[in-house]
């Protein structure tokens, strides 16, 4: 198969949306901007050995190289509408290329965005998607806007895709039915763009957890110029990680602040919001847990429930650290 065949069978797929005036087939894309809104471009990158493992299934593949894009758009509130895949591959299977395009539309259908364009090239295992989305003009939820005594909320359950990597890894031993929890987490994140779109007038400011919690809100707080206080016991997770007798909490604890790979959100929001976030919370079946507060001093603090002072010797992933 020749690269445009591939292109042809696999990713020209018909798309009803009045906003593209051409899509795939032409040196460029063209989308026509609504008016009252403004536009969000992000993109990622997942490489071979790096964010996967070689003989990871294409329909897990292609799931988590798009989930991680749409988890961009919920830190902003935004709602996702186009993609752009560029792909370098070392051959292309057919098998596994049916795979692997039937589960990125099959995601892409869930949350109504229109694959527009992209590359592809022959070589080692790297995956780029550009994702666009929007939001009504200037009430994108930004990093920079957290405000102090807002309170600190984390969705969904953290520290399980970095317990998995760790099983893979060698560095840790859990149950088989443990693991295939953690490891379905790595695999395939939710995103959470019905709960981003649903705080933006709720919150102040949003991120989604991609490099670790300590990591990712310390971006929050440089962004905004202030600090944080964490109570590490209330960071959600899987009961049965906490169960495990041969884990020790060094490591349950590295799990949950600096492993990474969650893709939940973590956001601030004033006090009297609570109820709100709870409501819009049921509302989208995404639990969220209040875990802490923001402060004007600009320090992130980390501390248990009987108030010991925690410290971590690696804030979370960096791929040059």
């Amino acid at each position: 198969m020749k690269e445009f065949d591939f292109i042809r069978q696999y990713l020209l797929r018909q798309q009803q949306d009045e906003q593209i005036i051409l899509g795939i087939g032409d040196d460029a894309a063209i989308i026509r901007p609504r008016k009252g809104y403004d536009l969000h471009l992000s993109t990622d990158m997942l490489v071979g050995g790096t964010h996967f493992f070689p003989d990871v299934a294409p329909a897990d593949l292609a799931h988590k190289v798009l989930a991680v894009n749409l988890s961009d758009m919920a830190a902003m509130g935004a709602t996702p509408r186009w993609a752009l895949l560029s792909v370098a591959l070392p051959e292309l299977n057919q098998d596994w290329l049916t795979a692997f395009c039937d589960a990125l539309f099959a995601l892409a259908a869930r949350f109504n965005v229109a694959l527009i364009g992209g590359d592809t090239t022959k070589g080692n295992w790297v995956f780029n998607v550009t994702i666009i989305g929007e939001t009504p003009s200037q009430q994108a939820l930004r990093r920079d806007a957290a405000q102090p005594d807002d309170d600190i909320w984390v969705s969904g359950q953290l520290g399980l895709a970095a317990a998995a990597l760790d099983v893979h890894w060698h560095k840790a031993t859990l149950p088989t039915s443990v693991f295939m929890q953690c490891e379905h987490q790595r695999l395939r994140p939710e995103p959470r763009v019905a709960l981003g779109q649903q705080l933006l007038p709720l919150a102040h400011a949003a991120q989604d957890i991609s490099d670790g919690l300590a990591q990712d809100i310390g971006h929050i707080l440089t962004a905004s110029n202030v600090g944080a206080t964490i109570n590490v016991d209330l960071i959600p997770t899987l009961p049965a990680l906490k169960q495990q007798p041969a884990l020790s909490l060094a490591q349950l604890r590295h799990w949950l602040l600096a492993g990474g790979d969650d893709y939940e959100l973590v956001f601030t929001a004033a006090p009297a919001q609570r109820e709100a976030i709870m409501a819009a919370a049921t509302e989208t079946n995404t639990p969220v847990t209040r875990i802490g507060f923001i402060h004007q001093d600009p320090h992130l603090k980390l501390h248990d429930q009987a108030g010991n002072i925690i410290q971590l010797q690696q804030q979370g992933f960096d791929h040059f650290g």
